[in-house]
C-alpha cells in the first residue's frame, strides 16, 4: 500500500508580497461599512423599557444588599458584645 500513495514534493514557495497598507485599509473599512449595515438599533420606546428594567434591577440589588450589610454588621456587633461580657 505504501508504493501506492503518492508522495508530496514540497515545492520551495516565493516569499509573497506583504499587501500594501492602503489596500488593506480599504478592505477593513468596507467590511466595518457592511456591519454597520446589519445593526437593528431598537426604537427609543425599547430603549426606554430595558432602561426602567436595569434600573429596577439595581435599586432591588441595592436594597438586598443594604439589608444584608445591616444584618451583618448587627450580628457581629451582638457577638463581640456576647463574648466581650464575659
Amino acid at each position: 500500500m505504501a508504493d501506492k500513495e503518492k508522495k508530496v514534493v514540497e515545492t520551495e514557495k516565493k516569499p509573497q508580497k506583504p499587501e500594501k497598507k492602503k489596500g488593506r485599509i480599504k478592505e477593513a473599512w468596507r467590511g466595518f461599512k457592511s456591519e454597520v449595515k446589519k445593526i437593528v438599533w431598537p426604537s427609543w420606546k425599547q430603549v426606554l423599557k430595558n432602561t426602567a428594567v436595569v434600573l429596577v434591577i439595581v435599586a432591588i440589588c441595592m436594597v438586598m444588599i443594604a439589608a444584608l450589610d445591616y444584618a451583618f454588621s448587627h450580628g457581629i456587633m451582638a457577638l463581640t458584645d456576647l463574648f466581650a461580657k464575659h
